[in-house]
This record gives structure tokens, C-alpha cells and sequence, in this order.
């Protein structure tokens, strides 16, 4: 494929080989033109992982969050004329031919502003990351996990659980974990919301191009992501969390948002 494709991995003070097995992954794709290094630890130690010509290091200790560092990195993608850019996350890592795979079904459909595979666990069970759009209620209550008969209806529908595992469909939410974003799209749309440190970033910027523009839940391809759900496990990452929800609500209306309803509905009907 003669299209400039980039990617961008953020880095904070990651586990060396984890970090290895992402960056080799997306290297040991040949379509991959430039990678870029977001490093927001406090050292630059990360800097070693650099030992291709293909991979740009910048080292950013002040740290302005995800969708910030993403920002830079998009910056820097389009300034070289990239047309097609993968979000990475450091935890991510897999085999075969997934790059080509995505961005030749978004290069034939300019309809597409954005792109995630299908995300596995290490065990290879299915991560159910496409979603509807998130009410105040459904945060809370996927936080809570009450094992019920009720509960297992809503997160049914909420993830649509019940889609088959190879439909290709367009949904309102997909993942920032491994994303494709088609930057003509980004143009239209913006970058993602520096309003957001961590978490909701991705959900937002999905919201705005499902506006305009189709997003795509790609089971076709998979990759491996080594989820760790830190805002469960820690409370200075859960009160980001809890920030970062604030936020999104306040930008898009909490009880009262009807575009989610017709959104949410218009998603849903892809299923009849």
C-alpha cells in the first residue's frame, strides 16, 4: 500500500518488556513509516527502547495527560503527511497481518473516521470494549457489578454482548486501547479533548466522530491487551476516573441527553 501510516505509544514509567513486545509488534509491520515515543516519566530510562530508525523519542516529564501527549503525536503525524494513525497503548501486543488488514478497509471507505480489532485477553477470551452510549447510571452500575439477572440484561446491551463475535458494525464507542484514526476525520472532528487527563478521552472523541463519521468495531484482526483496569485498584487513578467522568457529563448532559437516546438506538437496529 503506497499510504503513509504512524502510530504512537504514551509512555509513563512502563515494565520494559511489555513495552518491548508493543513496539515490536507494530514495527514488524512494514507499513508502519514513523513511530512515536510520548514519554511522560519523570526520567527518560525509556529512552533505550529506541533502536530503530523508524521511532521518534520525545520526553515530556511534565506530563499533560493521554489525550494531550496523543495530540502532540497527531501533530507530529500529520505534519509528515500521514493519512492513516494508530493510538497505542504500551500493553498491547500481537502477530500477523492486523495493520494492513484495518487500513485497507478504512482506505476504501472514506466514510470511516475511526477503527478498533477485536480486543483479546491474555487467555484469549474477548474484551467487550464497543459500547453504547454511557449514561450516569450505566458508569455507576458497571462499576458496581451486582451480580443479577437485571444487571446481566443491561451489560447484555450496554456491550453488546450479544452481537456475533464477527460482525463488522458501526458503534458509538470504541476503545482507545488500539485505535486507527483516518486524519482527514481528525481534521473535521479535532484531536482529543486536553479537558480529559486519563480515562473518557477516547469514549469523547468516539462520540464526536460517530457524529460525522462511521466508527468501526473491526473483529476481523485481533491484538492482545494486557488490561490491568487500574482506576479498580487504585484510588488516586479511581479519583481521575471519577474526574474524568465528571467531565464528560458535564460536556455532553447527564440525565438529560437525548442524542445519546437516538444514538443508542440507531446502533441497536444494526442487530434487527
Amino acid at each position: 500500500m503506497n499510504i503513509k501510516i504512524t502510530c504512537c505509544i504514551v509512555l509513563y514509567r512502563n515494565n520494559i518488556s511489555i513495552l518491548q513486545n508493543a513496539i515490536q509488534s507494530m514495527l514488524e509491520a512494514s507499513d508502519i513509516d514513523k513511530m512515536f515515543l510520548v514519554d511522560n516519566s519523570p526520567t527518560n530510562e525509556l529512552k533505550v527502547l529506541v533502536a530503530n530508525d523508524k521511532i521518534e523519542y520525545f520526553h515530556n516529564p511534565s506530563n499533560p495527560g493521554f489525550g494531550a501527549s496523543h495530540n502532540f503525536a497527531i501533530q507530529k503525524a500529520t505534519e509528515t503527511g500521514s493519512q492513516y494513525h494508530f493510538i497505542v497503548n504500551p500493553d498491547i501486543y500481537f502477530e500477523g497481518n492486523v495493520i494492513s488488514k484495518m487500513v485497507k478497509f478504512m482506505s476504501n471507505d472514506k466514510t470511516i473516521g475511526m477503527m478498533m480489532p477485536q480486543i483479546l485477553n491474555n487467555d484469549g477470551t474477548i474484551q467487550n470494549l464497543p459500547k453504547l452510549l454511557p449514561s450516569p447510571f450505566s458508569i455507576v452500575r458497571r462499576k458496581l457489578k451486582v451480580s443479577t439477572t437485571s444487571y446481566q440484561k443491561f451489560i447484555n446491551k450496554y456491550e453488546l454482548r450479544e452481537v456475533p463475535q464477527d460482525m463488522i458494525y458501526n458503534v458509538p464507542i470504541i476503545s482507545g486501547c488500539f485505535t486507527l484514526l483516518n486524519l482527514d476525520a481528525i481534521k473535521v472532528v479535532g484531536m482529543y479533548d486536553d479537558a480529559f487527563f486519563m480515562y473518557f478521552e477516547d469514549w469523547d472523541l468516539s462520540r464526536r466522530m460517530h457524529q460525522k463519521y462511521k466508527t468501526i468495531y473491526f473483529p476481523t484482526v485481533s491484538v492482545v491487551h494486557e488490561y490491568e483496569s487500574g482506576a479498580n485498584k487504585s484510588k488516586k487513578l479511581f479519583k481521575i476516573f471519577v474526574n474524568s467522568a465528571i467531565t464528560y457529563f458535564n460536556k455532553w448532559g447527564w440525565f438529560f441527553d437525548f442524542e445519546r437516546k437516538k444514538i443508542n438506538k440507531e446502533a441497536l437496529s444494526q442487530f434487527k
